[in-house]
């Protein structure tokens, strides 16, 4: 009788379906990965994008505060964001911003503000991380280019059109502002 073998033999290239299938899954592995990166990518743009629109409502709810002479008829700035929501120096109240806005690029209702003589002039976000936009910004901003991070874009009111963008010259440092008007120390 014959043999009967069950045992097959591999055949002699059977190492390299092996090393073939670890190429695949290396290579799905790197696909992966590029594609969490254009995608974290894309999310930061869009954080700062929509930081851009925040820091001008901000910027424009300082300068409308600033320029409506409501007390005594002389301009000022706002003491706290709140005064932003709620302009207690008119009638009734006027209201500058509908709402204290999050960060964009932290995700908290926390701000850095510029102040000069104790007001706030400026917000800019407390987020140290390094910005993906570094040109092609409004005129406004021109101070914003080639900043190393989120929180050296700055959306300062100096009463003058230029230069709106840098904070004025002698802003001492700043402080965190939460919704409520409260400003713990950075």
């Amino acid at each position: 009788m014959g043999r009967c073998s069950l045992v097959r033999r591999p055949p002699k290239l059977a190492g390299f379906s092996f090393v073939w299938t670890l190429l695949l899954v290396a290579f799905l592995a790197l696909g992966v990965t590029v594609g969490v990166e254009i995608d974290s990518t894309m999310a930061q743009r869009a954080r700062e994008r929509e930081l851009l629109s925040v820091g001008r409502q901000f910027r424009a709810a300082i300068a409308g505060y600033h320029e409506s002479k409501l007390l005594a008829g002389r301009k000022e700035f706002p003491a706290t964001l709140d005064d932003l929501l709620l302009d207690s120096r008119a009638p009734g109240g006027m209201r500058h911003l509908r709402k204290v806005f999050v960060d964009p690029m932290t995700g908290k209702p926390e701000w850095g503000l510029v102040r000069v003589a104790g007001r706030i002039v400026g917000v800019h976000s407390l987020s140290d991380k390094v910005p993906i936009k570094q040109d092609g910004f409004d005129p406004d901003e021109q101070g914003f280019r080639n900043a190393r991070r989120i929180s050296e874009w700055t959306f300062a009111y100096t009463g003058k059109q230029q230069g709106v963008g840098a904070p004025p010259a002698p802003a001492p440092a700043d402080q965190a502002a939460s919704g409520n008007g409260a400003m713990p120390q950075k």
